[in-house]
């Protein structure tokens, strides 16, 4: 009896530090209550890149927008690839090698972290998810580039409801 009960306590207690290790582990949002949202949306099924790590060298990561066309003519973070969320094909990244180093975004996160569980399967080794994603980025002041590669002070914030979470007022929101 002694041995079933200190067995599951250990049980217990792992299970409780594994959940302590994954939100350790996660990036987080600035604002606590973004946070809160971001994290009931996502199931952490990829790894999540914070937006300070991202910002401070892009050179060798593939930036992909998870995002429909219209919100990445809006505005993106430079030197993005678009590759949508609806009509998404994997072939457009046939070009890519499966070791790249990669990080996809959308508006919050909920739609790139369901392409990097596509890319994840179709064997991409280095997937990572914008924690926060283009909101994140914006509310940290983090430049924008709109659909000509100039720098742009609009958002596409997919709609008015999710217009909330887009903090930073010096973004013009476009839904």
């Amino acid at each position: 009896m002694r041995f079933k009960v200190i067995t599951w306590l250990f049980g217990i207690m792992s299970i409780f530090s594994c959940q302590a290790q994954v939100a350790a582990d996660r990036a987080s949002c600035e604002n606590e209550a973004f946070d809160k949202a971001v994290s009931r949306w996502l199931s952490l099924s990829v790894p999540t890149q914070s937006v300070e790590d991202l910002a401070t060298g892009t050179d060798s990561i593939l930036i992909l927008d998870a995002r429909e066309k219209e919100e990445f003519m809006t505005s993106h973070i430079e030197g993005a690839r678009h590759i949508g969320y609806d009509d998404f094909d994997i072939s457009i990244l046939d070009d890519v090698a499966k070791d790249k180093k990669i990080v996809v975004y959308c508006s919050i996160g909920y739609r790139s972290e369901k392409i990097g569980e596509k890319l994840q399967q179709a064997g991409f080794k280095d997937v990572k998810n914008l924690y926060g994603s283009i909101f994140e980025w914006a509310n940290k002041g983090y430049p924008l580039v709109d659909a000509q590669e100039l720098p742009t002070k609009k958002i596409h914030t997919y709609n008015k409801r999710w217009s909330k979470w887009m903090l930073n007022d010096k973004y013009e929101k476009v839904w």
